[in-house]
């Protein structure tokens, strides 16, 4: 009796140790939680705000999907009220979207819905604004996942609101650069190899110069070439002067610098049909051409005309660029195009040139019609978010190309410091002979 009862007792005081062990590290992380989230915001999240968040979703996504009007009842209505009529019983469930796991990430949460029959993604994105408001998050992300299925995306703040810098600084991949923050959390990363060619659109103080800060600040650590395009007389693109292989500052050294390197493209080309390959990519590396970037900037200077040798001007620096768009990626050249307002009023050749750009980048504009050329053709839903900010969103925009879109913030690269960069690393600068045009 004795040996029972001692079992008995020592049974009884083990959950009673693990309640207490379970309630002081809770406590723990209660008191401790201000602290782990200033300076440890993913653990934070990890550890106190994806529980609560978790248990939000499932304790209100019933209600949640029948207020938004996404709930099916089981049975018609008049069998409903003939059965609450003939003997009290309460009527069946409404059938919901069926709810996925919740997975965390290191700034909100996933989960994946497969939708009832009849409903459609747009049911859903409709549904958006409630959803983040019920489960108190900062933005609520609804995307087609597959057919049937749909993929919502949590954001649990705004991971937007804060200047940020990059965290290392290094050659990477290449043609390959790490310039912000998705709203997801996420890096905002761009590939040249994926997307070759990029349209970047913003008003004065917007943040796209910050963004080509970023872009050239990733890329000069790298083996290429980078030229510039500036025909506001080099005020921008002359802080990178000793990390470019070659620089226009005015028009007709632009148009000069264009034919030269669609004359580049050719070359290549021939190159790549004499080894019997289809890009310079397929060619050995020892054999193969150094990639170069192309960056314009204030794109509409290229197009404007005043007079008819103007006019000529802008025609023939248009067709270079379209042409280089059209062969580039292939021969390894690519275009960053940035302008503060670029519409269909500069002409056709820009419209024509829009289309080649597969990247899109739109800041805050100024004109209705810049953001409408920017992402207008790619996703009507990207032309809304990138309306609607504000000047107090500086570094903000929103990024699309043919697989979607996002709400993104460059990272902080002052002037200053993209100089610093460029002077770094100078001695990578490859000397490209071809592009020495000398006036006439």
């Amino acid at each position: 009796m004795c040996l029972a009862s001692s079992t008995t007792s020592a049974g009884a005081s083990g959950p009673s140790w693990v309640l207490v062990v379970a309630a002081v590290l809770v406590s723990g992380l209660l008191l401790a939680g201000p602290a782990l989230r200033r300076h440890y915001p993913v653990a934070w999240w990890l550890l106190l705000g994806f529980p609560v968040a978790a248990f939000r979703v499932m304790q209100t996504w019933r209600p949640l999907m029948a207020g938004c009007g996404l709930a099916v009842s089981r049975r018609p209505a008049l069998t409903v009220v003939s059965g609450l009529v003939g003997n009290g019983a309460p009527p069946p469930q409404p059938r919901v979207p069926r709810r996925g796991l919740i997975r965390p990430t290191s700034g909100g949460f996933v989960l994946l819905v497969r939708l009832l029959p009849g409903q459609v993604p747009e049911d859903v994105v409709k549904a958006a604004p409630a959803m983040a408001e019920s489960w108190q998050v900062h933005a609520v992300r609804v995307t087609s996942w597959k057919p049937g299925v749909v993929r919502i995306v949590a954001s649990a703040s705004d991971p937007l609101a804060a200047l940020r810098t990059p965290k290392q600084r290094g050659p990477g991949h290449l043609l390959r650069v790490a310039v912000g923050v998705l709203e997801t959390g996420a890096a905002w990363v761009v590939d040249l190899r994926g997307v070759p060619h990029w349209l970047i659109v913003g008003a004065t103080r917007s943040g796209k110069s910050t963004l080509i800060n970023a872009l050239v600040a990733g890329l000069a650590p790298q083996h290429i070439a980078l030229v510039g395009i500036d025909c506001k007389g080099g005020m921008e693109l002359s802080l990178y002067e000793p990390r470019l292989s070659a620089l226009a500052t005015n028009r007709e050294q632009a148009v000069r610098l264009l034919a030269a390197l669609v004359n580049l493209t050719l070359d290549r080309m021939s190159v790549c049909r004499a080894a019997r390959v289809r890009n310079v990519w397929g060619l050995p590396e020892k054999a193969r051409p150094v990639p170069v970037v192309v960056i314009v900037d204030e794109i509409a200077e290229l197009f404007l005309v005043a007079s008819r040798s103007e006019k000529d001007e802008a025609q023939a620096a248009g067709t270079a660029l379209i042409r280089l768009a059209q062969l580039g990626a292939a021969l390894g050249v690519f275009l960053v195009v940035a302008g503060q307002r670029v519409g269909s009023d500069l002409g056709p050749g820009v419209t024509a040139l829009r289309a080649q750009l597969g990247g899109r980048v739109c800041h805050r504009v100024a004109d209705p019609g810049t953001a409408e050329m920017a992402l207008g053709d790619l996703n009507p839903d990207a032309l809304k978010a990138a309306q609607a900010i504000t000047p107090e969103q500086a570094g903000t925009a929103v990024l699309a190309s043919g697989d979607g879109w996002e709400r993104a913030r460059s990272h902080l690269i002052t002037e200053a410091e993209a100089e610093a960069v460029a002077t770094e690393y100078a001695h990578l600068t490859p000397v490209l002979s071809e592009l020495h045009v000398e006036a006439p």
